[in-house]
């Protein structure tokens, strides 16, 4: 959206910062060639810095705002990318407020705005799908409207989303450009939106704010002459002078330097360069994914790419022979292959191959974007650079329609190009020209080229295409193809949460289930099997189900004493760990608890909240798998229907904190997300967020699906979990019954006004505390490993839940109890007498006891009635 101010008389004197002498060493701002030569002026604080000029070779406009941050035209860090569009999110999130920026439907233009777009909408927090106009048809796919950029060199805005109904609701609508000139743009496509479904607002973002005051007032008389309202935000605002004869001299320059016999030596010099090698690498996108926003984006789609873009970025550093602990990169540079992609199709990358990179230096490599394709090779790009932590330079680019003059000036923004035919064209178009900007002579040492499935056609790869250019700017380069996300009316809709009756016994505004119903599956297998299989290296843990214990009368009898002595107990560490929570956190939380064992602290927190603050707070019980991950559909789930930032993980109990490590390093592809664990018993010393640190008896540790919902524990298997689904898990429906679910909620809940004053004290108490993890019990754990030469910490349970869980679910091999531990383990000791495990007592244990799984179990480790052995 460019415009600009027309001044009648002649240009003032250039100001310093458009000296051709500038001192030796002294950093040349890339628009004062333009400035001295065109009389083009930029005024105003801030533009400088994220501008620079050059001379389009367009006869409607003369000149070009070259964005330095947007990372379309100059290749640029992709964290100073992501951090311009981010500051911009937050500028509209604070405009509107964060219930009206969650609301607003988020609309990029085509093709510089597609990645700033949803960069801003990700960051104002918008959890609707936000959009980017194309100037791609999609076959099958219905176009909801259109408008035109009537300077540009291509006019026509198309919108294709899957649901029209986004661009139908009644929040805010927010227009995303990298500049913002004239605003007419802004008014073809507010006008058009609005006469189909109007609105109360309107907000325009851009990274540049350029308008004159007549622009500015046209579109204020717009807003109300529609009778609605339109902001604009913007990183910087000023003017921009343009002489009254400006596309004249325009032309007249270039006609001139268009005619420089310099780009042609350069192209003369890369075609008798060594040419380099060009090898395809699989990124592993994950089915289904929209490659953008063409048909919509959202947090569904932010949180499946997060996820992924892990695995992506290290298939792809793997293929520059820079994944995370690789050697660094040969620093002489080979000769590359004689033949190009030209010759054949482009090879898969093996595994060592390595860029190269002169002696003392990183590698510099380059994630170039495809035109509207942006946002994808983006976030790749900065997932590249933190994973690579200075051992390579990263920067982002993108090709582009816009055909611009180059010259080779440091006072110049473009100043090499790159042209190639079309690749991802219909035949008839098969000629149009597209360009690379900034990268020939750029010292790249690899190109990543990253391109959708429509674009890899064999003009890509054809003499003179993008990719045999590339190959004569850079020894190394990697085709990444992602798949073209094509609508599918008949594909699978998002899940939907479980609730009780139809899936646990709690009531259905107790807690929300993110997970699929396998109630029907025969998921159980014996014990042993299940721990031969296990330590085999056969299966995985959440790949089948123990048998559920069905507890004697005697067992019963202890699990209702128990309750009665511990009662009081949790309840106090309920309401403090919910103070805690609803005072660090905010008044409005989303309790998500880890099924199963952190469920039905959930639900005690979530009454707690009620009963003491009248809060009717959201809860969620999600999957997470110990080497495995959490649940990435549920964190989407929960991404567009809540602000990640007000999430709060709950589980029962910490152990040695091998679940809070899980969910750290889950959730650091999720940044959204808080890692904090919030747990009744910290223990282990692993989490800041908790009811108390002792370890004493959580009744519902005792029993298994009977005191959770009668749910089971959560699975996760390939043939039964699709890339779309929750983890699963199982309805015990049978097991009503025996059911204590509700009596175990409903009991400790009971002695909620009997410690309201004493829980509070104690939360007052632990906010002014220091309450850092000392991980102590990890600790502990290593010494009991390698005491009794076991050598996996994993077969180790401290605590007197994990113990339990050992016992009704594992090969224990013996418990190690502290001396004079009490009541609390009575239990545990009938557990260990029922499975013929032997209790040590121990005097200085950090825990009341410790739960050690059978190191080395066969089935030959126990009798034939399923005991360990002696």
């Amino acid at each position: 959206m460019n415009g600009n101010v027309r001044d009648a008389g002649p240009l003032a004197a250039p100001g310093p910062e458009t000296t051709p002498d500038q001192g030796a060493g002294a950093e040349v701002w890339p628009g004062s060639w333009v400035t001295r030569r065109l009389g083009v002026r930029l005024e105003g604080e801030g533009l400088r810095d994220l501008l620079g000029l050059a001379l389009r070779r367009n006869p409607k406009r003369a000149h070009l705002l070259v964005s330095t941050v947007l990372g379309k035209h100059v290749p640029q860090r992709p964290t100073v990318v992501l951090g311009a569009g981010c500051r911009l999110g937050k500028r509209v999130r604070e405009l509107l407020g964060p219930e009206r920026a969650a609301r607003s439907v988020v609309l990029g233009f085509a093709e510089t705005a597609t990645g700033l777009g949803l960069t801003v909408a990700h960051s104002m927090g918008s959890r609707t799908s936000a959009l980017h106009s194309t100037r791609r048809r999609v076959p099958g796919v219905q176009q909801y409207g259109g408008f035109e950029e009537e300077h540009s060199h291509a006019t026509s805005h198309l919108l294709l989303p899957r649901d029209p109904g986004v661009l139908r609701t009644d929040g805010p609508l927010v227009l995303v450009d990298d500049e913002l000139s004239t605003g007419r743009t802004v008014r073809n496509t507010i006008a058009a939106l609005h006469a189909v479904h109007p609105r109360d607002r309107y907000v325009v973002a851009a990274l540049v704010d350029t308008r004159s005051d007549g622009d500015a007032a046209s579109l204020e008389k717009f807003a109300a002459d529609l009778g609605t309202r339109v902001d604009v935000v913007a990183l910087a605002a000023g003017r921009v002078r343009l002489p009254a004869d400006v596309l004249e001299r325009g032309r007249e320059l270039v006609e001139k330097y268009g005619s420089d016999p310099a780009p042609a030596r350069a192209t003369a010099a890369r075609s008798a360069a060594p040419r380099g090698t060009v090898r395809r690498v699989d990124l592993g996108w994950p089915q289904g994914l929209p490659d953008g926003g063409r048909h919509g984006f959202g947090p569904r789609e932010q949180t499946r790419l997060e996820a992924a873009l892990p695995g992506m970025a290290e298939r792809v550093l793997s293929g520059l022979g820079l994944a995370a602990g690789a050697d660094s990169p040969a620093h002489t540079r080979a000769n590359a292959a004689a033949g190009t992609c030209a010759d054949a199709p482009a090879e898969d990358a093996p595994a060592g191959a390595l860029v190269d990179a002169s002696p003392g230096e990183v590698p510099r490599v380059l994630v170039l974007g495809n035109e509207e394709l942006m946002y994808a090779p983006l976030l790749l790009a900065f997932e590249m650079e933190k994973r690579t932590k200075g051992r390579a330079e990263i920067r982002f680019s993108t090709t582009t329609r816009s055909p611009v003059l180059p010259v080779d000036d440091p006072g110049y923004a473009i100043r090499t190009a790159l042209s190639f035919p079309a690749h991802d064209m219909p035949q008839d178009a098969s000629r149009a020209e597209r360009y690379a900007y900034n990268i020939a002579g750029q010292g790249f040492d690899a190109v990543v080229a990253v391109v959708d499935s429509q674009g890899d056609t064999p003009e890509l790869h054809a003499p003179g295409g993008l990719l045999d250019q590339l190959a004569g700017c850079a020894p190394t380069v990697l085709l990444s193809v992602v798949p073209a996300y094509v609508p599918d009316p008949a594909g699978p809709n998002p899940p939907a949460p479980l609730r009780g009756p139809a899936f646990s016994s709690y009531a259905p505004e107790d807690v929300a289930w993110l997970l699929r119903d396998l109630s029907d599956v025969e998921l159980e297998a014996p014990t042993e099997e299940r721990e031969e299989a296990i330590q085999a290296g056969g299966a995985h843990y959440a790949e089948s189900l123990p048998v559920e214990y069905q507890p004697s009368p005697e067992y019963q009898q202890l699990f209702h004493d128990a309750l009665e002595s511990a009662a009081e107990r949790l309840a106090r560490a309920v309401g403090t760990v919910t103070e805690t929570v609803l005072a660090e956190r905010g008044r409005r939380p989303v309790l998500v608890s880890l099924a199963r064992a952190g469920t039905p602290v959930g639900v005690l927190m979530r009454r707690w909240a009620r009963y003491a603050h009248g809060l009717d707070l959201p809860h969620y019980a999600v999957s997470i798998v110990r080497g495995r991950g959490i649940d990435t559909n549920a964190l989407a789930h929960l991404a567009a229907h809540h602000d990640p930032a007000d999430v709060v993980f709950v589980d029962g109990w910490t152990g040695k904190g091998a679940i809070t490590r899980e969910l750290a390093q889950a959730l650091a592809a999720h940044p959204r997300f808080h890692p904090e664990l919030a747990v009744l018993a910290d223990p282990g010393s692993c989490v800041r967020t908790f009811g108390t640190r002792e370890d004493f008896l959580i009744p519902s540790a005792c029993l298994n699906s009977t005191v959770s919902g009668l749910i089971s524990r959560t699975v996760l298997r390939a043939d039964l979990v699709g890339p779309h689904d929750f983890h699963g898990a199982k309805f015990y429906r049978e097991l009503a019954d025996s059911d204590l679910s509700r009596h175990f909620v409903d009991a400790v809940a009971a002695r909620f006004p009997a410690v309201r004053e004493g829980a509070a004290r104690d939360a007052a108490a632990l906010a002014g505390a220091d309450r850092t993890p000392t991980w102590a019990g990890w600790r502990a754990v290593e010494d009991i490993s390698e005491a009794y030469g076991i050598g996996d910490v994993n077969l180790i349970k401290p605590g007197v839940g994990e113990t339990t869980r050992v016992l009704l679910r594992r090969v224990p091999w013996r418990i190690l109890a502290r001396r004079g531990a009490g009541a609390d383990l009575d239990h545990v000791r009938l557990l260990a007498a029922q499975r013929g495990v032997p209790v040590e007592e121990a005097d200085e244990l950090p825990y009341s006891c410790v739960g050690i799984v059978h190191p080395r179990y066969t089935r030959g480790a126990t009798g034939a009635d399923g005991k360990a052995a002696q």
